[in-house]
């Protein structure tokens, strides 16, 4: 048994390239599967064994899954002298 989708999906066929509907509830063949990649997509199976995947309750992360890394602020630059005509013959 295929798995089922949980929404509606709008998929191109990798062979004839013609775009295909596919309805929530249908078990796609697993050409058309391979093509869907949003996971949320898919009707869930049960429980998860992943533990990174967030519970029901919590709010999915949206966009990158690790943190940020903090960005640094560069270094004002040294200030220049000027040089004066007359070092600048010595």
């Amino acid at each position: 048994m295929g798995r089922r989708l949980a929404t509606a999906v709008h998929v191109q066929h990798p062979a004839t390239r013609e775009w295909v509907v596919l309805e929530p509830g249908d078990e796609p063949d697993e050409e058309l599967a391979v093509e869907i990649t949003n996971p949320d997509a898919w009707e869930d199976d049960g429980p998860s064994a992943d533990p990174e995947e967030p519970e029901k309750d919590e709010p999915k992360p949206f966009g990158f899954t690790t943190p940020p890394e903090p960005e640094v602020e560069p270094a004002p630059p040294t200030p220049r002298r000027r040089t004066k005509a007359a070092d600048a013959d010595a």
